[in-house]
């Protein structure tokens, strides 16, 4: 029988980890936007709450659960320039809708449901851009 750890990601490291950290939570956050009704949602874009509806929810959880593949990717790798590239714009696109939301359409505001959006993008990006040269030798 295969351990736990024979799954996680083999490339030396904690960003490799990260991503799948993120991933899976990501995956977990796609599903109550689909079955978990608007009360999660509304939380990300508490400045305007009445404008989340069930259609925007399960977009949002399409398009997050279409990062969480391509951050899964990354993970596992993350050695690969393409994939590499991949797992950063997601990041990218991230920061811009969050960073938009809150101070071009005013409908998130700076508390507990923009804070974990904003932290991980940015932290992403930060490792992301400290460690390519790194992983892209392996």
């Amino acid at each position: 029988m295969d351990s736990l750890s024979s799954h996680l990601p083999q490339l030396p490291g904690f960003l490799p980890k990260w991503l799948l950290f993120i991933a899976t939570v990501s995956i977990f956050n796609s599903g109550q936007s689909y079955f978990g009704g608007l009360k999660l949602t509304r939380r990300v874009y508490e400045a305007k709450p009445a404008e989340v509806t069930g259609l925007s929810a399960r977009t949002f959880g399409t398009w997050t659960f279409l990062t969480s593949i391509v951050r899964l990717a990354g993970a596992y790798r993350l050695n690969d320039p393409l994939i590499y590239k991949l797992t950063y714009a997601t990041f990218i696109v991230a920061f811009v809708h969050f960073g938009s939301e809150w101070l071009i359409y005013k409908t998130t505001k700076f508390g507990k449901g923009l804070l974990g959006p904003l932290i991980v993008s940015t932290t992403s990006l930060i490792w992301m851009s400290m460690q390519r040269e790194y992983y892209l030798s392996l």
